[in-house]
């Protein structure tokens, strides 16, 4: 058989459904043997689209998310959205194209070293040298993208290993094995856990990843402990959770950090650096430290850990949970409970012109109920959301947060709905950002999807605009010219919005959210509101 059908065979016994992406020259075998298959390809317009679908794709299924691209500039275009699945740990393969063998030792036309590229951001970047390898490279790349910290990894297929003549089949699709904790370190945890008189648990990503949400909530109820999440663990709680303290990640000393300040031990579950460093949250090492992952704590002069579970997360709090005795809540854990909901809600009725960003939040909210899947870019907006806005489920609002990457939510929006169609899924944008992959739009309308997007309309960069206000009590380069969005929205098929008061706000969200169709709602914002925050945030004082 040709190799680039046995490259699909491979896919297909990989389980794979959907890839994102842009054919090219270079992987016109692969195309035509991907015809004939059972997997759906998905044209966008931007191959950093195709990555950024991927990645959310993965995040929300849990399985590997597949993107494809030519050589050269194509490959070069999945990067960013690459290096978001590899810093957010999200399960991705990417495919690239190569010229052939025979020239790749010498000057030749978009011929530059891409699997080098991918190594920096990948968990493994390979190029197929010889055909009769492909069903150990593709089921090591699969295995790979979802062993302990998920992560994206690499494929590259040159043309001329394509057309060749092969052997082979795909190989068996492994189990992969559950890890325990060392017994002694869950003793040991336990000991620490028992003796505390104010412990606080961190859940970070990795207790969605491993979807141990449930189990999280089992724990923190039967041991009485308080939980604060990051902005990508979002959920694990319910909003109006008794125990919840909702969300840290401000770099600023932001209220739920008197928690923190006043704890005296931290239980972190699923805790990524990359996403809110300790030195945020213990700025003097002083705090000791329980540490829940898959993977050791990595060495930090702030994170000092005296016991470390490792492994599977979710076999860690079931272990954990038959030796911690339930505790009663401190006091000043249920204060802090109360100060925070009144910060959070404090603004959620204020009505005017522009729209206060706590206001827009508040809206979408009460608009989708809580069953919507929200899909945050990068931009002001994103801190606005990552504070204020608490869903009720977990794996509901996706942020991009250990990369950071403009262009996110558009894309994500497509991978959500074809992740669950029944699904309702609103994209929170800046302008800024939506115009980074606007054209996606357009996929999304050929493809018959319905979502409501949410523009945060200023016609600047906010927060650049914000650190550079901060730093420097000026801006400079920021503004620049948007289309008028209504007419861009019906230009691509699609509905658009203009909401210029609060009062319009929430009926726009309701018709959107009950249409069949792409709703975008483009709502002016006062982002005045960006350096209140900062301002109260500097006269932080934890007085509990």
């Amino acid at each position: 058989m040709k190799a680039s059908d046995l490259f699909v065979q491979c896919l297909e016994n990989e389980g794979v459904d959907y890839i994102f992406g842009i054919p090219g020259e270079e992987n016109t075998d692969l195309m035509e043997s991907l015809a004939d298959s059972d997997i759906e390809f998905v044209v966008v317009f931007h191959e950093q689209a195709a990555a950024f679908m991927a990645d959310v794709y993965g995040r929300l299924t849990g399985k590997t998310g597949v993107c494809l691209a030519t050589l050269g500039p194509g490959a070069t275009n999945l990067m960013t959205g690459i290096g978001d699945a590899y810093l957010d740990y999200a399960p991705v393969v990417a495919i690239t194209g190569q010229a052939g063998l025979e020239r790749v030792h010498k000057e030749s036309h978009q011929h530059v070293n891409i699997v080098g590229m991918f190594e920096e951001i990948t968990k493994w970047s390979q190029q197929i040298k010889v055909a009769h390898t492909i069903p150990e490279i593709i089921r090591k790349a699969f295995k790979t993208s979802l062993l302990d910290k998920p992560g994206s990894v690499h494929i590259e297929l040159p043309e001329d290993i394509a057309m060749t003549d092969t052997g082979g089949e795909p190989l068996p699709v492994a189990w992969i094995p559950v890890s325990q904790p060392d017994e002694a370190e869950v003793n040991r945890a336990a000991e620490l856990i028992n003796k505390a008189e104010r412990p606080i648990i961190l859940v970070g990503n990795g207790v969605i990843r491993d979807r141990a949400s449930a189990d999280l909530r089992k724990f923190a109820e039967e041991a009485n402990i308080p939980v604060a999440n990051t902005f990508m663990a979002k959920g694990v709680l319910p909003s109006d959770h008794p125990l919840t303290l909702y969300t840290v990640g401000m770099q600023e000393q932001d209220y739920v950090l008197c928690g923190f300040d006043t704890a005296d031990l931290i239980i972190t579950v699923g805790y990524d650096f990359v996403e809110y460093l300790p030195k945020y949250w213990n700025d003097e090492a002083m705090h000791k430290i329980v540490h829940l992952d898959t993977l050791p704590a990595e060495v930090d002069a702030y994170y000092p850990t005296e016991a470390e579970l490792i492994g599977d997360v979710k076999e860690s709090l079931k272990a954990l949970s038959g030796h911690v005795q339930r505790k009663e809540l401190w006091p000043k854990a249920k204060e802090l409970k109360s100060q925070l909901e009144e910060k959070l809600h404090a603004s959620d009725e204020e009505s005017g012109s522009p729209v206060k960003p706590q206001r827009i939040l508040a809206d979408i909210k009460k608009a989708e109920k809580g069953d919507a899947v929200i899909i945050s870019d990068v931009g002001a907006h994103k801190l606005w959301v990552a504070r204020m806005y608490q869903p009720d489920k977990p794996n509901h609002t996706i942020i991009s947060n250990g990369w950071a990457s403009m262009g996110i939510a558009i894309p994500g929006a497509i991978a959500a709905k074809i992740a669950d169609p029944d699904k309702p899924v609103v994209a929170v944008v800046g302008d800024g950002s939506f115009m980074m992959n606007a054209a996606e739009l357009v996929t999304a309308k050929r493809m018959g999807l319905a979502f409501v997007v949410v523009i945060f309309h200023d016609s600047k960069f906010g927060l650049i605009e914000w650190k550079q206000l901060k730093e420097f009590n000026r801006s400079y380069a920021i503004e620049f010219t948007d289309p008028d969005f209504v007419d861009f929205a019906k230009s691509v098929g699609a509905k658009g919005v203009k909401v210029e008061h609060s009062s319009d706000l929430l009926p726009a969200l309701e018709d959107g959210l009950a249409s069949n169709e792409i709703v975008l709602i483009d709502v002016d914002v006062d982002y005045s509101e960006n350096m209140k925050l900062t301002e109260q945030l500097g006269d932080y004082i934890c007085k509990l």
